[in-house]
């Protein structure tokens, strides 16, 4: 159902599955479980972050109306289950300088024009100018390189589509990338022995890049890139209902996330810079 009707990613259906198996080796089977055997989860689940019980509860209770639709239960067991209130975590974002440098060091070494330093400056273009996820971005088909508009068309969660601008030096970028990859006959955009390259591989290319750049590889990640790209985009005054539509949110409390983190930068910078930071209160 998960993947028929509502087009599910494949992450999700995995993680999914996880859940309901975990869930099931403490409980016993989901479908004869009853309401008080099933709220033992909720001890199971202790020492759970809130958001992993959440996403775990989230499972059951999608799982348990499913059962309900097929008539294979009459009953939900899942409102047994407690309700945690999971903060949503800030996300981790990248100054100004720490991209400046980052792009700095793919620029310089793809100034020599080998294949592979012009594909790490090709999607390190796309994660931080357009906001790509790494799953969207590895999987870009050839076609999606745009030839009359600057726009790629993105096949994102839920298998929704959206158009999303390419810069001006994301065009230069790849096309580049498409000269140095002409003779390769894959539709891949960033084709590898098992069709294209995979998101493990695109992590690994970017805190490798970190580290070439003198930044903690640690703090930096293609999503965290993408964090970036949102986060700057409204610094610069870009509206929340485009900044939706750019990262593919299909609600925008999704994307509100990026005013706390506005806000939050705000409140440092005024902590940091105003005449009267660093004086004790009374002075």
């Amino acid at each position: 159902m998960l993947a028929a009707e509502r087009g599910a990613a494949t992450n999700t259906l995995l993680a999914y599955r996880r859940d309901l198996e975990g869930s099931e080796e403490i409980v016993g089977d989901l479908l004869a479980v009853s309401r008080e055997e099933l709220s033992g989860l909720s001890a199971a689940w202790a020492n759970l972050a809130p958001s992993t019980v959440a996403r775990k509860t989230s499972a059951l209770r999608q799982f348990y109306g499913f059962c309900a639709d097929e008539g294979l239960r009459s009953d939900d067991p899942s409102t047994g289950l407690e309700r945690p209130q999971a903060r949503r975590p800030l996300p981790k974002i990248l100054s100004h300088d720490e991209v400046e440098r980052l792009f700095a060091c793919a620029e310089k070494e793809a100034a020599a024009d080998r294949p592979a330093a012009v594909r790490m400056l090709t999607l390190l273009e796309l994660l931080y100018g357009s906001g790509l996820r790494a799953t969207e971005l590895v999987a870009l088909p050839v076609s999606a390189v745009p030839r009359d508009a600057p726009f790629l068309t993105i096949t994102g969660k839920g298998g929704q589509q959206r158009m999303v601008p390419v810069s001006g030096r994301a065009q230069t970028a790849m096309a580049r990338w498409m000269a140095a990859r002409a003779s390769d006959p894959s539709p891949q955009l960033f084709p590898s022995s098992k069709g294209h390259i995979s998101r493990i591989r695109l992590f690994q290319l970017v805190k490798d890049l970190a580290a070439r750049a003198d930044l903690d590889p640690a703090k930096v990640s293609p999503h965290v890139l993408r964090h970036a790209f949102a986060t700057h985009l409204l610094e610069g005054g870009a509206d929340l209902r485009v900044l939706q539509t750019l990262l593919g949110h299909a609600d925008i409390a999704t994307t509100q996330i990026y005013t706390h983190v506005d806000s939050a930068r705000l409140v440092a910078l005024v902590n940091e810079r105003h005449p009267l930071a660093g004086k004790g209160a009374g002075r």
